[in-house]
């Protein structure tokens, strides 16, 4: 570490024009190997660094060097926090912790705020402040920060702004509307994020029938996805969902979403290998696509075919309601 801190140094020094870059560098493998008094002499040390005439680039870095030492005093208030949380508030200690946590709070927001008002990607800096916002009651302010990062249009395109945003909102217990419009950004640039199950169900509650036919394109959008093939919740509020849509009589709906679908998901998803594959791995995701297969591409679909022709005692009452709500609902064969 020795030789690394002189190495360090020395480029500083050799490299003038890049000391900002250097010592935040420095400072960030400090950190990463725990040294945090360390880490923060240098950025201490950085920050009061001038040479010439200040450059908007070397203004971004004072910022960015500032933040980091608001993070390193998060760190501080975090654990000050932590410690609060154990004492009685009758206790002395308690007072001095309190104390200790606003001398922090105070360096710490004025470390933060010029850098996250600056367009740019700073989730940890903003998670931080606006715990710290939260936790003084500040929710004002709070609401205020993540507005911005998540809707001023300086700010490059952020999918955890959103959900940053939906999750303080949530615990807000803001209006369904309100988390709706939140969902709905972050479902244009993350449609297969796992929040997409909690937006079909806000959707899916909606009096809007523009908004429970969106709940129904969500859960296709989120089976569009490699990752999501296996999720057995979104295939169950897919199967359930259909069938309550073609109660509804929205048939149209259904078929709107399967057309774009109709050449592609039988292989990515009910094939004959993917039936005996989710069988052996788990029966009930298995039962589920099952269902869905069979309203989707009829009783002859392979995978339907499969699923319905297993013998098996624990799930066979389950079964037998799979192939009558398909005889019922299927749009491949509606007569039958």
């Amino acid at each position: 570490m020795e030789t690394f801190n002189t190495f360090a140094d020395r480029m500083k020094n050799i490299g003038v024009m890049n000391y900002l870059k250097i010592s935040l560098q420095h400072a960030l493998y400090l950190l990463h190997h725990g040294m945090f008094e360390d880490a923060n002499r240098n950025l201490s040390h950085a920050e009061t660094w001038r040479y010439g005439e200040k450059s908007a680039s070397q203004e971004v870095l004072i910022n960015l060097i500032q933040a980091y030492k608001g993070l390193l005093q998060y760190y501080t208030w975090s654990k000050n926090k932590m410690e609060l949380s154990r004492l009685d508030k009758e206790d002395y200690a308690y007072n001095t912790a309190f104390q200790n946590m606003l001398n922090h709070s105070g360096k710490m927001s004025v470390n933060l705020c010029t850098l996250i008002q600056t367009p740019g990607v700073w989730d940890p800096f903003v998670k931080s402040y606006v715990e710290m916002l939260e936790f003084y009651g500040d929710r004002d302010k709070a609401r205020e920060v993540l507005t911005n990062y998540a809707y001023d249009e300086k700010f490059p395109s952020n999918p955890n702004a959103h959900i940053y945003l939906y999750n303080f909102l949530k615990r807000e217990k803001a209006p369904r509307e309100k988390l709706i419009s939140v969902l709905k950004i972050l479902y244009q640039i993350v449609p297969s994020h796992k929040l997409m199950l909690e937006f079909h169900r806000l959707l899916r509650k909606s009096e809007k029938e523009d908004h429970r036919k969106l709940a129904l394109e969500v859960l296709f959008g989120v089976l569009d996805f490699a990752g999501c093939t296996k999720n057995i919740t979104a295939w169950k509020y897919l199967a359930k969902y259909l069938r309550q849509t073609l109660m509804e009589n929205h048939l149209a709906w259904v078929q709107e979403e399967w057309n774009s679908r109709k050449n592609w998901w039988p292989g990515f998803h009910f094939s004959f290998f993917w039936a005996k594959t989710n069988w052996k791995e788990d029966k009930a995701l298995a039962c589920e696509k099952a269902l869905v297969a069979g309203i989707l591409l009829g009783k002859g679909c392979r995978y339907f075919r499969y699923i319905s022709k297993q013998d098996d005692q624990v799930i066979k009452k389950k079964i037998k309601r799979i192939k009558k709500s398909v005889k019922k609902y299927s749009i491949a064969n509606p007569g039958l």
